[in-house]
């Protein structure tokens, strides 16, 4: 009977707080107040972000301004750093309409100490993050290579790098597997070209008329730094002489340089009557006997 009165208790307790007013009142008043924790905080956010913007705009007019690689990195820096302090302040406020997060809060340093053995390699990452940015090893915008991963920088973070390869694949690295970087976008790049032209044709004008072409086609590059250079013969080959020309151009430029004049030279050697080499085949017949082939020889 002991059970029965219990449960028969319990039910009266329910119903007693579920019929009480003032309870009600308190359920609606903190979901208000977490609701409204929850909309401060997104605009909040995106008044922040509109005001990191509008700094950004205002350094871009300005004649003290970084270079544009930077300011791209340290923008999306910014933007990530402020939506963490945004998030845990609301959740801090969110927590403290249930419980005391004063004591939370006295912890967080030993509960920090405990985590931090735990969490070795996310601090890592953070310092690592840090540096890059603090020594501008390389930049959102740039064309890296990070181990055997090569692409586009898209965001660098306090934790992640996110690398773009040329073919779609976003690659997440931690920032502490970031040891050695290989940055493409920091100097001009080289665009070099080898034409093959064949042992039976005229080098010496083959080369006047490849001088002759880089030199009007500069113009319509505005990518190029310098004049494109002719270095003349790079190589004797089997079947082929390779004259190699150079072009200093701008970062990442110089592979759409080189298939540009690769089809020009080409198409104006073929137009001057220089022939380009192609694989020839000589066959002969194996059956015809020695005196056979002199008489026709002969013959």
């Amino acid at each position: 009977m002991k059970g029965k009165d219990d449960v028969v208790d319990t039910a009266e307790q329910a119903i007693t707080i579920f019929s009480d007013k003032d309870w009600w009142t308190g359920i609606a008043a903190t979901s208000l107040k977490i609701v409204g924790i929850i909309l401060i905080a997104v605009i909040f956010k995106y008044i922040i972000k509109a005001a990191i913007s509008n700094v950004f705009k205002v350094r871009l007019k300005s004649p003290l301004r970084l270079s544009e690689r930077r300011e791209n990195t340290l923008f999306r820096l910014l933007n990530n750093i402020a939506t963490y302090v945004i998030y845990f302040v609301a959740i801090l406020a969110i927590l403290s309409e249930f419980m005391d997060v004063r004591g939370i809060l006295a912890g967080a340093g030993v509960v920090g100490l405990a985590i931090g053995f735990g969490a070795q390699n996310l601090v890592r990452d953070i310092i690592t993050g840090f540096f890059i940015i603090f020594e501008n090893q390389f930049s959102v915008g740039d064309t890296v290579r990070i181990a055997s991963f090569e692409g586009t920088v898209e965001e660098i973070g306090l934790r992640t790098t996110k690398i773009k390869s040329w073919t779609g694949e976003l690659h997440i690295l931690p920032n502490s597997s970031i040891t050695e970087v290989t940055n493409f976008s920091v100097h001009n790049s080289i665009a070099v070209i080898d034409l093959s032209i064949a042992y039976e044709e005229d080098i010496d004008k083959a080369q006047r008329i490849i001088e002759d072409v880089v030199k009007k086609v500069k113009p319509n590059y505005p990518e190029m730094v310098k004049d494109p250079e002719v270095l003349g013969v790079q190589m004797l080959g089997a079947s082929e002489v390779v004259i190699r020309v150079t072009s200093e151009v701008l970062p990442m430029t110089h592979f759409k340089i080189a298939r540009e004049l690769r089809k020009t030279l080409k198409f104006e050697l073929e137009k001057a009557g220089i022939e380009i080499p192609y694989p020839k085949m000589v066959t002969y017949h194996k059956d015809a006997k020695p005196k056979e082939i002199k008489n026709k020889m002969e013959g």
